[in-house]
């Protein structure tokens, strides 16, 4: 039975209205930790007696924090490339190949979005103990490269089930070497898959918390796990400068990603 011009009209309203409650559900918390990072009580309070970038001050004055956001940036630069390359790779191989098991591997590979954190973080941890790889810049990128290539599989497997392959066999036929047609021809054609994996794989590192916290040492830290750590010590208000800034990247990289993949469409 069709619906009426009114019945759609109150729809349409009902939502609207569910969508904004959604996004003030979801962005409200935010707002609220950015709100604290400005206010000048030296403790967590809400609503702030007083505005100030006090906080801010000393955290980038604090050689800490700056050491353990760069290293957070450092292992997060590092996971996106291996990221993107080791799923280039494997999506190929998922999307073109022609053997048995593919889809038991292509399960495979996305098992780790569906494992536990808390699990594959115990798993990971008592593995690198064993190899001592536990407190170390490898380790740290092994087990967030493990957590990130999901999201770089799906990404470009997406990109390249798009794609024409028969543009990429004209290419060959016009005597390009398959190689040369894949880095001419099919790489400029799934930049969306790309870059959106890219993104992806360096957030996924960036804000991850849990493997982080059973990988890191008393030298070697994330900006996520200094806000842990200083959390369950102090309830300064630095806390809140830091987690603005770790979400504050976040939020930047997300609409970065959706006006690229909007202009690539266009």
């Amino acid at each position: 039975m069709l619906l009426n011009y009114h019945q759609l009209g109150s729809w349409k309203w009902f939502l609207t209205g569910f969508t904004v409650l959604a996004a003030v559900f979801l962005l409200l918390p935010i707002l609220f930790i950015i709100a604290l990072s400005f206010g000048s009580s030296q403790w967590l309070v809400f609503p702030p007696p007083h505005w100030t970038t006090h906080w801010y001050r000393e955290l980038f004055s604090d050689p800490r924090w700056l050491e353990s956001a760069l290293t957070s940036a450092e292992i997060a630069v590092l996971v996106m490339i291996f990221s993107v390359v080791i799923g280039l790779i494997a999506s190929f191989g998922l999307t073109r190949g022609r053997f048995a098991g593919r889809e038991a591997l292509r399960a495979l590979f996305l098992t780790p979005m569906i494992l536990p954190v808390v699990v594959f973080a115990v798993a990971i941890y008592a593995l690198f103990l064993r190899i001592g790889l536990s407190g170390t810049l490898t380790g740290f990128v092994i087990a967030h490269l493990i957590i990130a290539l999901p999201f770089s599989i799906i990404s470009i497997c997406s990109a390249l089930e798009g794609f024409d392959r028969s543009i990429e066999d004209a290419a060959v036929l016009c005597g390009a070497h398959p190689l040369e047609a894949k880095l001419r021809v099919t790489l400029p054609a799934i930049r969306h898959g790309l870059f959106a994996a890219a993104i992806f794989s360096f957030l996924v590192s960036w804000d991850e918390v849990v493997v982080a916290i059973f990988m890191a040492s008393p030298t070697l830290q994330t900006l996520p796990v200094r806000i842990w750590t200083t959390l369950r010590q102090d309830l300064t208000p630095v806390i809140a400068a830091a987690s603005s800034l770790l979400v504050g990247l976040t939020v930047v990289l997300m609409l970065l990603t959706a006006l690229v993949r909007k202009g690539m469409k266009s």
